[in-house]
C-alpha cells in the first residue's frame, strides 16, 4: 500500500508542493499543528465496500458515504462542489432579501486537498483510491480550514444515560464503542448549577458554558443528596491506549430525584464490602422480576396491589437492582426473569463497569430469560452448553429412558413438552489456576403450584445434561447449581437434589391430579448436593404466599460454605407489607454466599 501511495505522489507540477524552503516549512508546520486541528473522522474497514468521512464545516456536520475503490479526486471535487452550491444559495437568498437581481456568476471553487501525514507532507494524488488515501494523520484542507484525519479512531457508536437518576444510586452510561477499549476511556461528570426539577424544562434548557460544575470522574457516578433537582452531564472521551477519539457529551433528560431511603439490601452490603479472596468465590442467585410480568394488570391489581405503582416501573426498579447487585461484589451472579432489553441496555453496561462479563439465554418465544455474570479478573468463560429442557428431553438420546417413562401418561407428556423452561450452563476457568474449572448452572423451573411432577422431569433432564457436560468438557469440575426452582424444601425436586433420589411414593408425582399422575423412582446423576444457603423461611414473599423457592446447590466434597450473607429481617421485608416495594425491586430475595473452592 505504501509503495502505491509513494508512486502516487509523483504528480504533475501543478499538483506538487513547491520545494522552496518557505513552502516546505509551511508544510511541516501544517503537519506539526495537525493535533490542534479539527478532526475529519474516517471509518474504513477491510471487506466493506464503503467508507465514511465526517467533519464539521461552517457550523454544520458533513457526513459522506463513498466507495472505497473510488478515486480520491472525485471525493475532493464533491466537497468543493457542495460548498460552492451552498455559497450560491446563500448569495441568492441575501440578494432576494435586499431586492437585488441574483447574479448568474458561478462562485469561486473552494480549494480542497489532502496531504499525507509524516515527513514530507506531500499532496495525495487524485488517482489514489479512497481506501489508501485517507490514512491516519493525513491533513484535509478545505479552503483555509485544515483537518487532521483520524482513521478508525475510537468512537462511541451509541451513548446514553439512564432515564431515571436517583440520589445515592449508581449511574452508569450505556456505551457502545468501536476501535477502542472502555477500560481506557475517560469520563468526567458535571452537575447543573441551577436546579431544574421539570423534565420538560430540562429538555428545553440549553447546556450553557459555565452552567456546570464537575462532581466526579470514572465510568460510574453516584449522585449525592445535594444533586437532587439538578441534571447531570457526562463528558466521555473514547480511547484505545493513548489514542483518543471525539468527545461525546451526554445530558440527562431529567434531574436527579430523591431515593427511597433505606433499602432491604443496605444492611446486607455491610457483609460484602470486600470481594471474596481466592480460593473463595462469592456466588449469587436472584430472580429480579421481569418487567413483562411486573407491568401486567394481574400484577398491579392481584399479585402486588400493595406496591406503589411507581415502584413497579422498570426505571425505578433498575436503580435498586443495579445498586443491590453492585454492592454484593459477587464473582458469579445467576439471574432469572431478565428482560432482553434489561440485559443489553442496563445490566451489561453497569456490571461491565464493575468488572463482570455476562451471557444471556432467552426463553423460547418469551421476552425474558436467564443471565450469568462472572468477574473477568478471576474467571474466563470456556464454553456454554445451554438447552431448552423440553427440546432436549424429546430429541436427545441421552434422555430417551426418561422420555419413555414420561410417555406412559400422554397428558403429562404434552404438558411437560410444551414448557419453554431453559437451563443455562457455563463452564468457567479459574484465571489464578487454569487447570481449575467450575460448571455454573442457572435455571427457572415451571412456576405452577401444581406442577411438581413437571418440575421433577425438568430436573431429571437438567441433572443428566449437567453430568454429561462435566464428563465431556470439564472432568472433575465441581457444580454450582443456582436458580428459582419454584420448589419448597418438602418438594420432590429438593429431595432429588439433596438426597439424589425421589421414591415413586412422593406426592409430587400426582401434584396435578390422578389424570396426570406418573409414579416412578427417579435417581440423580450426582451424589447428594448441599443447599449452600440452607432452607430460609422464605426467598419469595408476596401478599398471598411466602416460601423458600430459590437455592444455590453445591457439591460438598469439593466446595465448602464460608459465609452466607444474612437475608433481610422479617421487619425489613414487611415494612411495606410485602415484596416488591419501594425499598425492594423484586418479589424474590437474593441469595448470596461465599464458597471455598478446594485448590
Amino acid at each position: 500500500m505504501l509503495s502505491h501511495l509513494s508512486a502516487a505522489l509523483l504528480l504533475p507540477p501543478r499538483r506538487l508542493l513547491s520545494s522552496s524552503p518557505r513552502t516546505l516549512t509551511g508544510a511541516c508546520s501544517l503537519l506539526r499543528g495537525s493535533r490542534r486541528m479539527e478532526p475529519a473522522v474516517v471509518r474504513c474497514l477491510p471487506g466493506e465496500p464503503k467508507l465514511t468521512i465526517s467533519f464539521r464545516l461552517d457550523g454544520s456536520n458533513k457526513h459522506m458515504l463513498r466507495d472505497q475503490d473510488e478515486a480520491l479526486g472525485k471525493v475532493l471535487s464533491r466537497i468543493s462542489n457542495n460548498i460552492a452550491k451552498g455559497q450560491g444559495k446563500a448569495k441568492k437568498k441575501t440578494k432576494r432579501i435586499k431586492g437585488q437581481q441574483p447574479s448568474c456568476e458561478a462562485p469561486e471553487p473552494t480549494v480542497v486537498k489532502l496531504y499525507c501525514g509524516g515527513g514530507g507532507g506531500g499532496e495525495v494524488a487524485d488517482t489514489v483510491l479512497n481506501s489508501e488515501a485517507w490514512q491516519d494523520g493525513a491533513v484535509l484542507q478545505v479552503g483555509d480550514v485544515k483537518y487532521s484525519v483520524q482513521r478508525n479512531a475510537p468512537t462511541f457508536t451509541n451513548a446514553e444515560l439512564p432515564a431515571s437518576l436517583m440520589a445515592e444510586f449508581p449511574v452508569c452510561p450505556n456505551l457502545e464503542l468501536e476501535f477502542g477499549n472502555l477500560q481506557d476511556c475517560e469520563f468526567t461528570w458535571h452537575k447543573e448549577n441551577t436546579p431544574n426539577t421539570s423534565p420538560e424544562a430540562a429538555a428545553e434548557a440549553p447546556a450553557e458554558d459555565g452552567g456546570w460544575t464537575e462532581v466526579g470522574c470514572g465510568r460510574v457516578h453516584v449522585p449525592s443528596n445535594q444533586d437532587i433537582g439538578h441534571r447531570l452531564k457526562l463528558r466521555c472521551t473514547p480511547k484505545d491506549g493513548e489514542r483518543s477519539g471525539q468527545v461525546k457529551e451526554l445530558i440527562s433528560v431529567g434531574a436527579v430525584e430523591a431515593g427511597p431511603g433505606v433499602c432491604t439490601f443496605d444492611n446486607r452490603h455491610a457483609y460484602t464490602i470486600k470481594e471474596a479472596e481466592w480460593p473463595s468465590a462469592r456466588v449469587m442467585s436472584y430472580n429480579i422480576l421481569a418487567d413483562v410480568y411486573a407491568q401486567t394488570e394481574l400484577s398491579k391489581t392481584v399479585l402486588y396491589p400493595y406496591c406503589a405503582p411507581y415502584a413497579l416501573q422498570l426505571d425505578y426498579r433498575l436503580n435498586l437492582i443495579k445498586k443491590e447487585l453492585a454492592g454484593y461484589n459477587a464473582d458469579v451472579i445467576c439471574l432469572q426473569e431478565v428482560d432482553k432489553a434489561v440485559f443489553t441496555d442496563s445490566l451489561t453496561p453497569t456490571l461491565d463497569a464493575f468488572g463482570l462479563d455476562g451471557v444471556f439465554r432467552v426463553k423460547d418465544k418469551q421476552h425474558e430469560g436467564l443471565a450469568t455474570f462472572y468477574r473477568r479478573s478471576k474467571f474466563k468463560l470456556l464454553s456454554q452448553h445451554d438447552i431448552m429442557l423440553s427440546e432436549a428431553l424429546s430429541s436427545e438420546a441421552l434422555h430417551s429412558e426418561l422420555l419413555e417413562r414420561l410417555s406412559v401418561n400422554s397428558a403429562l407428556k404434552e404438558k411437560t413438552l410444551q414448557r419453554s423452561t431453559t437451563l443455562q450452563v457455563s463452564v468457567l476457568e479459574d484465571l489464578n489456576k487454569p487447570d481449575r474449572k467450575v460448571c455454573v448452572a442457572n435455571t427457572h423451573l415451571y412456576f405452577h403450584p401444581k406442577g411438581g411432577n413437571v418440575r421433577l422431569f425438568q430436573m431429571g433432564v437438567a441433572l443428566k445434561h449437567l453430568s454429561h457436560v462435566i464428563r465431556e468438557v470439564a472432568p472433575g469440575a465441581p457444580l454450582i447449581f443456582c436458580g428459582d426452582f419454584n420448589s419448597l424444601p418438602n418438594s420432590g425436586v429438593f429431595q432429588l437434589l439433596s438426597e439424589a433420589e425421589v421414591p415413586q411414593q412422593h406426592a409430587d408425582w400426582s401434584s396435578s391430579g390422578p389424570e396426570e399422575s406418573c409414579r416412578m423412582e427417579l435417581l440423580s446423576d450426582f451424589p447428594p448436593l448441599l443447599s449452600a444457603c440452607g432452607q430460609p423461611a422464605y426467598t419469595n414473599y408476596v401478599g398471598g404466599f411466602h416460601g423458600c423457592l430459590d437455592y444455590i446447590f453445591i457439591q460438598p466434597d469439593s466446595m465448602q460454605v464460608e459465609q452466607v450473607i444474612p437475608l433481610p429481617s422479617h421487619q425489613e421485608v414487611t415494612t411495606y407489607e410485602a415484596l416488591p416495594s419501594v425499598a425492594h425491586p423484586s418479589d424474590h430475595i437474593a441469595l448470596v454466599c461465599d464458597l471455598r473452592w478446594n485448590p
